[in-house]
Formats: structure tokens, sequence, C-alpha cells
């Protein structure tokens, strides 16, 4: 039986402001038919936080379409209501990627309706909140591992690097590696988080002024067997130059600029790869795939390392840390179950 009430963070314009593209976030309870209807309706036990969702949340036009919006490009949970022949009642699910929290309403809600094309079924072993403890991000880490292992990058080719390391999808793929026996070096800008990383799985952690090199050099030391870069701009160009011979690179993030200024000597000589990382339109079968590797023999035993649970209300807070560059691994939400939640009450702005 699907509530007639849920409980979600709603980021509309700001009536107040003189400022058109000013927005304000609220808790509120909204009535079940402001859903949009699709095929299957879930109600969300968990979601997480990515850089993505804190732009959602400031409604940045880049992310959001339109405006009322929810936010939350991850969601796992409980199938409440179902037009496919796919998902029944009960089924446990999740969500990842598509359009949610951006074109439609996301996962910082306690009911989501979306296509059954987007929902995957959550594999025995793993819960609702391990599998947002990975969310997007653990998914694009795991994309990366599998693209390093397409390009013939192994435990014992040699060191992987792995930069914006304290980061969600930076943590998860060292520990990731780690886990499958890989030879794993962080490269951090957090000098106060060595030990965390070395405690999840890197065998040394680099600063990053260490590992940066400004020089216009088309090529560097050949040192790297493989990596997965989370932040683009110079450390990519840094990876690309010093990465062994027959190596491959991953990018999957662009936190430190777009630009890539080198030259193709690293391809031409050393017969690198560089491969992009999209989770967004990953393909079913593959999405399928991945998933049931991270809830087996891909999943780390350290999962728990770096995990801050919050509710609701704590939200605002944490995406003024994400934004600010201070968050350390993953921030996973959890919504209450919708007996638990008083759902009357105007609802609290932000």
């Amino acid at each position: 039986m699907i509530p007639d009430q849920f409980r979600c963070l709603l980021v509309d314009k700001d009536p107040i402001s003189q400022d058109s593209t000013a927005t304000r976030s609220t808790v509120v309870s909204l009535p079940r038919s402001r859903l949009t209807a699709a095929a299957v309706t879930i109600r969300v036990e968990y979601s997480s936080l990515n850089y993505k969702d804190a732009l959602a949340f400031q409604g940045h036009r880049g992310v959001v379409k339109t405006l009322p919006h929810v936010p939350g490009i991850d969601a796992a949970g409980v199938v409440v209501a179902s037009q496919s022949h796919r998902f029944k009642l009960g089924d446990k699910v999740i969500v990842t990627g598509y359009d949610l929290g951006q074109g439609s309403w996301g996962g910082w809600s306690q009911l989501i309706s979306v296509p059954e094309d987007w929902v995957v079924f959550q594999p025995t072993n793993l819960t609702s909140r391990e599998a947002m403890m990975l969310g997007t991000a653990g998914f694009t880490a795991a994309q990366s591992v599998m693209a390093l292992q397409r390009n013939g990058v192994e435990p014992a080719s040699g060191e992987v690097v792995v930069t914006g390391a304290s980061g969600g999808v930076g943590s998860l793929a060292v520990r990731l590696l780690a886990h499958l026996g890989y030879n794993v070096v962080a490269v951090t800008g957090k000098s106060e988080q060595h030990d965390a990383l070395l405690k999840i799985g890197a065998k040394r952690v680099l600063e990053r002024r260490e590992f940066s090199d400004d020089t216009p050099r088309p090529m560097l030391s050949a040192v790297w067997a493989g990596a997965i870069d989370t932040v683009g701009g110079g450390l990519l160009s840094v990876l690309l130059r010093s990465t062994k011979y027959g190596g491959c690179v991953t990018a999957c993030g662009l936190v430190a600029g777009s630009q890539l200024e080198m030259t193709v000597y690293p391809f031409l000589l050393r017969g690198i790869s560089l491969c992009g990382i999209a989770s967004a339109d990953c393909p079913y079968d593959k999405r399928e795939k991945l998933w049931d590797l991270l809830a087996n023999s891909w999943k780390p035993a350290n999962l728990s390392e770096l995990v801050t649970e919050v509710e609701l209300q704590q939200i605002p807070a944490q995406v003024e840390r994400i934004l600010a560059g201070k968050v350390v691994g993953r921030i996973v939400l959890r919504l209450p179950g919708i007996s638990e939640d008083a759902l009357g009450g105007a609802g609290t702005d932000f």
C-alpha cells in the first residue's frame, strides 16, 4: 500500500528574494499525487550525497531542469507499487544514475516513482545502507576498475594511483583496488587524511603538491601501471605522461579542470589507454553485472570506513561541507520509514 503522504527535501524558487535565480530548500510533507506517474514506485530507505546533489540543492541550472525539485541521484529501498512485469511488491531495489535527481525528482524523498528500466534488483548480499555507501560513487569506482582490467592492468602490473583519494569515488576506488590485491598509491590534498587512506588499503599516500608537475615536458618518467583519476585538469595530464607502456588511465571527474593540456606522445610512444567513465547511462546488463560484483567478490571488507550517516534535516550542513571540499568519504542519507515519521507540519526551511 502506498502512503497518502511522503516527506522529502524540496528545492524551489525563493518567493521572498529579489534575485530570480535564488532558491529555498525545505523539508516538507507532500501528497502522493505530487509524484510523477511511472512504472515502479519505491519507498526509499537510503540515499546519499554526491557533489551533483549539492549543486541540485542550490538549484544549479546545469543539473536541475525545472523547479520545484527533489535532489538525490541515488536511492535504495522497497517496491510499494508496480506496473512492471519484472518487479513486484516487496522487491528490494537500487536506482542510480539515469535522470534521477536531475530531470526527475530524486532520492532525497521517502517515495520515488521511476521507469522500470532505471531499476535493478538489490543483490542478496547487499543491504540498502551498503548499497548507498557505494551508490554512484562506488559504481563509478567499479567501472574504473573494470576498465583497468579490460586493458590488462592487473595487481602484478605495478602501482596503481588514485587521485582525489579522500573523496567519495576516490576512497571507494582505493578500498576496492586494495581488496582486489592491487598496490595502491593514494593522492590527496588533505594531509590529515593520510592515516585514514592507509587504513582503507593504500600502500602509500602522496600529497597533491608532491604529485603535480607543471612542466611542459611531453613525457615524464614512466611510474604507474595504471590510474583512476577523479579530478581532471593538470593531474590527469601528469598521470597520462607518467604511465608505463601499455598502461591505462580512467577519467571520471573534472573538479580540478575540464581542459587537458598535453601532447599525443604518451599514446603514440607508450601505447597507453585513456578510458572515460560515464555512470549515468551505463547499459543495463553491465549495470547488473557491476552491482553483482560489488555485492560479492568485489565487496570491500571495510565498507563502513569513512562513511557518515545523516537524516534530511542534516543535509544542508553537509552540502556546505561538500561544496567547500571538506567532505571525506561518503555521506549516506537515511530516510525514516513512513510509519516512523510524523508527516504533518509546515516543513523546515533552510
